[in-house]
């Protein structure tokens, strides 16, 4: 759906609204500031083109007519800097404001455009068929956590939690190989099933470091499109890490009962985890 140009439009992303008539800034419904006239020109060009480049020519096209002879770098770097202050943004873990050195910003939040006038119509910078898709998904999923639930967060902190959490997956597999003759012995004397537990054990983790392997070399070189992948690997991924969580218990003679059902729940909200994380991610 397209832009609307109305008069007094009302830009909404993360906990923010900004007016556009007046330039003022709410963080959660309270006036925070309001911004120079030149940061609010800047904050509205990126905010109405989410996720895409405004170039610094642009900028110098849009804000400074062609026969003004200003400081344009000093001009655009000290507006960003009001609203990166503003937002509590930094430009090393953008959350908002990305910048492409020597090219221009990006936004990278999502972001809602609520138009003036009697209808006060909400219109979102995505198109009918992602709002439809996204509201489709939203009513599939009542359990697990949909990307606009979630809070902005850098996608270089997702990414390093999701790559400590498959390095965790790993050392749980490799751990459990190399106490195998002790885990086998710890299973034999829990009786007759103990024979298949094992089989389960070393198939798993034999399918589980060739996985972990690669999610952790794609999150360390920064694969492009890895959240896609991992939303495809999720349901295999699932099952096997929920299994998996009950790993303690076979140190259990040396954490004891108590610190093997505590490791366990924990286990076992990671996998949701990491399907969180890939979602913070994807979204930057």
């Amino acid at each position: 759906m397209a832009e609307t140009k109305a008069k007094g439009r009302m830009f909404r992303f993360g906990v923010f609204d900004l007016n556009e008539e007046t330039g003022e800034l709410r963080r959660d419904g309270k006036v925070r500031t309001r911004l120079r006239e030149q940061a609010a020109r800047v904050l509205v060009m990126l905010l109405e083109r989410p996720r895409d480049l405004v170039t610094r020519e642009e900028l110098r096209e849009r804000l400074w007519a062609s026969d003004t002879f200003v400081d344009f770098d000093h001009g655009v770097n000290t507006a960003v800097n009001q609203l990166r202050n503003a937002l509590g943004d930094e430009a090393a873990n953008p959350r908002f404001i990305q910048t492409l050195p020597r090219k221009g910003y990006r936004f990278i939040a999502p972001v809602e455009v609520v138009a003036g006038g009697a209808a006060q119509s909400s219109v979102a910078v995505e198109t009918r068929e992602d709002l439809l898709m996204a509201d489709g998904e939203a009513r599939r999923s009542t359990v697990l956590s949909d990307a606009r639930e979630l809070p902005v967060v850098s996608s270089g902190l997702a990414n390093t939690l999701f790559l400590l959490i498959q390095l965790i997956y790993l050392v749980f597999y490799i751990l459990s190989l190399v106490r195998i003759r002790e885990v086998d012995t710890l299973l034999r004397e829990s009786g007759e099933p103990a024979r298949l537990i094992l089989v389960v054990l070393i198939i798993t983790a034999a399918a589980g470091i060739p996985t972990r392997l690669y999610l952790i070399t794609a999150a360390a070189f920064h694969y492009r499109g890895l959240a896609e992948k991992f939303r495809w690997l999720f349901p295999a991924l699932l099952p096997l890490d929920e299994l998996w969580a009950l790993a303690p218990f076979l140190a259990v003679e040396q954490i004891g009962i108590g610190a093997a059902i505590a490791v366990t729940a924990a286990l076992l909200y990671l996998p949701f985890a990491q399907r969180s994380l890939m979602l913070m991610g994807k979204r930057q």
